[in-house]
């Protein structure tokens, strides 16, 4: 028996032609008329992308200033003083060039300033990163079972989200710490509570949007499953803005702890953050300015890294217009 073929000539001689057997399915039709379209990335291609994200200033530059912090966090609490050395010789001491020993001078009981920074940073960027994580696959999961339910379902999920919108989150942290401590657990899932529904709301606009293009409406036309379509279609297409949503989530839960814990609601002793320091060092800010300045200065930098970082992320992914 002679096998039949259908070819589909192309004036362009790059794209592929397509021959598909007469006997196979719809679907596998249309899984190779799809495959043969695709355009196949090349390796030259890939360079000059990674290469035009690392020439960009903002991208290099917040790049070094986070690698420098998480550097700071990690190994000085292992090669610097004991931050839980009392020393009542010592308290309040100025930065360099004051004392050689202590870079970032003492507190009032004389314990290294560096140090503290550092194990307080651990503390601020694993809320901030924790924060963003969870927030992320709550709101991605929920905006995306929210889109393609449409109908009543998708505006009652959207009600819900109104309505965490309208609780008074100041009450929300305090009842919180009541029952589950002033820790970092209970810090996570307070911000959490309050993030998620903007990564969900994001997420929700860009699927509904996503469904109205052709290559969705052809692989739902083939009844394909939905859980392959989120996986092979929704989810790569959502990671650009999924890491866009991350990096304004996680400056933003850095904040929202650092004032937390400036105030007195955030992490409770012995464990401190660059909230809590610079809470502790607003009390002596008049004898000694240097342990208000230094802990705000750690979150005024990494701030300004995160939200530059991600505009740089968003000029990778959505470039400007000239």
């Amino acid at each position: 028996m002679t096998d039949h073929h259908l070819h589909h000539p192309s004036s362009d001689e790059n794209t592929p032609s397509v021959i598909v057997d007469t006997d196979c399915t719809v679907t596998e039709a249309m899984n190779v008329v799809s495959v043969a379209h695709l355009p196949k990335p090349t390796v030259a291609s890939t360079k000059v992308a990674q290469k035009s994200f690392w020439e960009s200033p903002k991208a290099w530059g917040t790049s070094v200033i986070l690698l420098v912090v998480i550097l700071v966090a990690i190994f000085v609490p292992v090669f610097g003083p004991d931050s839980t050395a009392i020393n009542p010789d010592l308290p309040l001491v100025p930065p360099l060039p004051f004392n050689p020993e202590h870079w970032f001078g003492t507190d009032d009981l004389g314990r290294d300033l560096l140090t503290r920074i550092a194990f307080g940073a651990r503390i601020s960027l694993l809320i901030g990163f924790a924060t963003a994580a969870v927030s992320v696959v709550i709101g991605t999961i929920y905006g995306v079972i929210a889109a393609m339910s449409g109908g009543r379902l998708d505006n009652l999920m959207m009600r819900f989200i109104d309505i965490l919108y309208a609780l008074p989150a100041l009450m929300i942290v305090i009842l919180v710490s009541v029952f589950l401590g002033r820790g970092t657990l209970s810090l996570v899932l307070v911000l959490s509570l309050f993030s998620w529904p903007d990564t969900a709301r994001i997420i929700r606009s860009q699927v509904l949007s996503l469904q109205k293009e052709e290559f969705i409406e052809a692989f739902q036309s083939i009844a394909g499953n939905r859980i392959r379509l989120i996986w092979r279609h929704f989810i790569p297409n959502l990671t650009n803005l999924i890491v866009l949503t991350a990096t304004i989530t996680v400056p933003r839960a850095i904040l929202t702890e650092s004032t937390l814990s400036f105030i007195g609601l955030g992490i409770e002793p012995p464990l401190s953050s660059w909230g809590s320091l610079a809470g502790e060092g607003w009390q002596m800010v008049r004898i000694a300015p240097h342990t208000l300045i230094l802990p705000a200065l750690f979150i005024v930098v990494t701030m300004v890294a995160l939200n530059l970082l991600g505009d740089a992320l968003q000029d990778f992914y959505q470039p400007r217009k000239s």
